[in-house]
């Protein structure tokens, strides 16, 4: 008897729950949770590139000890990546999530000038450690490629939730608390094509747009000079 007097609310409820599951309201809260996921993933990805740092810059310096400046600026662009870190709370601040990525892409370019001084140096470019570590190095790099890709993904659906309807709605309603996150973006120098000058006396000045560039005709170089009939 009383069973079945509270089984018809107990029904409501369920046929309730099962109608705001079909509306979405489950949705924010999910794939915030994806995002923060794929965050770790990242942040683990890097950890692992900055743990094979100081093995990498002991092998160069056994052979490479006078390229001092290079090995300090690695030593201290390590120091400042791992000084800068964002937990899962604070991927929806802009701010903070740039000056994580420009300190990993500081350590990125002291690490790329510390790889081509090694091409200077055949003995250390064929020790067995350094190639060891060169090769971990390139896989966490690739890693980390893999990582920001998947969180980026990550971002664009849960970011996509809250903008649409039905996401919006409870958006503005139950999950005011949320925000959207910061996706990892393009550098300023991945941006910006790469300069190749062959000329080692210095690059030619641009020409104005909208201007030819100078004929490489001898006769027309010389004022005055008439053109050759033929």
């Amino acid at each position: 008897m009383t069973i079945s007097r509270f089984l018809p609310k107990i029904l409501a409820i369920l046929g309730l729950s099962l109608a705001l599951a079909g509306c979405g309201i489950n949705n924010i809260p999910a794939k915030d949770q994806a995002v923060k996921a794929a965050w770790a993933n990242v942040q683990a990805a890097y950890q692992r590139r900055v743990d094979l740092i100081p093995n990498l810059v002991a092998t160069v310096q056994g052979y490479a000890n006078q390229e001092k400046s290079v090995l300090e600026a690695v030593t201290q662009a390590r120091a400042r990546a791992t000084s800068v870190t964002i937990d899962a709370s604070q991927i929806s601040d802009p701010a903070a999530f740039q000056r994580f990525q420009q300190a990993q892409a500081q350590l990125s370019g002291a690490l790329g000038r510390l790889l081509a001084v090694s091409e200077n140096y055949p003995d250390l470019k064929s020790n067995t450690n350094f190639l060891a570590l060169q090769s971990q190095l390139e896989g966490t790099e690739n890693r980390i490629e893999i990582a920001r890709r998947d969180y980026n993904a990550a971002v664009q659906d849960y970011n996509t939730e809250m903008v649409t309807i039905p996401g919006s709605l409870w958006a503005a309603t139950i999950y005011k608390s949320y925000k959207q996150a910061t996706p990892f973006a393009a550098t300023a120098a991945a941006q910006s094509a790469p300069t190749v000058n062959f000329n080692t006396s210095g690059p030619p000045a641009p020409s104005p747009a909208g201007q030819q560039p100078p004929t490489t005709n001898p006769q027309a170089a010389q004022p005055g000079t008439q053109p050759t009939k033929p």
